[in-house]
């Protein structure tokens, strides 16, 4: 199913579309997208975070400083595979340079288990206002300082306080180069990598096309493919 131009519909329709896009997103990575001992949670609130959707890493035992091979655990490696999107992007500098300066935020969740990735589903709400893209920015980049993984995907296009897109204002924040979406794909998803330095796995994309499958990274080096045209067709 084609992108909806979500411009023009009214708040409260496009609230009831967010919110079972993010239930059907958490039935898909816990339906066997996410193999044991990953597993998802939608809306909760870590810290001062509050994302659409969470990816957690039970406390079992299990060593959080290792990368798991792919074996058998649905993961795949960017080695072998690496994410079919139209642009990667490298920052320049290593992340804990440009990210020292950034105020120190503490994620936990209530069952003291591990956060390794989020999802968040950009409403109008985040592009309303200078400080919104602000508060935005600053929560993909904090969530980052963490070593936590995260996908953005905005089906709204830039506005005055994002002029290129919300990718193009994390970059600014981090000193980076200009992005400028392509004239005829005004909207975008992007997938960040918590590694140093970040890597951004960017797919353009505009009203009535259809969705790409997004890399959702659980680790530095594997990721899921995250099913975006399934699950929003479950509303359609």
């Amino acid at each position: 199913m084609p992108l909806h131009d979500w411009t023009r519909v009214i708040a409260g329709t496009y609230h009831d579309f967010h919110n079972s896009w993010i239930t059907h997103l958490k039935e898909a990575l816990n339906g066997g997208l996410l193999m044991a001992p990953y597993y998802a949670l939608g809306e909760q609130r870590a810290g001062e975070i509050g994302p659409d959707v969470l990816a957690l890493h039970e406390s079992n035992g299990y060593d959080f400083s290792a990368d798991p091979g792919r074996d058998g655990n649905g993961m795949v490696a960017v080695a072998e595979a690496p994410p079919r999107v139209e642009l990667a992007q490298e920052a320049r500098l290593e992340a804990a340079f440009y990210l020292a300066k950034r105020r120190t935020l503490v994620i936990r969740h209530a069952s003291d288990d591990r956060i390794v990735a989020l999802i968040e589903i950009v409403s109008p709400a985040n592009k309303h206002t200078r400080g919104a893209v602000a508060d935005f920015v600053n929560k993909v980049l904090s969530a980052i300082k963490e070593g936590i993984h995260v996908l953005v995907i905005d089906p709204f296009p830039p506005g005055k306080h994002d002029p290129q897109g919300l990718h193009a204002a994390v970059r600014e924040e981090l000193g980076e180069p200009t992005f400028e979406l392509p004239a005829d794909r005004r909207l975008a998803m992007v997938s960040y990598c918590a590694k140093s330095p970040i890597t951004a796995y960017i797919e353009p994309t505009g009203v009535g096309l259809p969705f790409t499958e997004m890399p959702l990274f659980l680790t530095k080096t594997h990721y899921i493919r995250v099913p975006l045209e399934a699950t929003y067709m479950q509303d359609g």
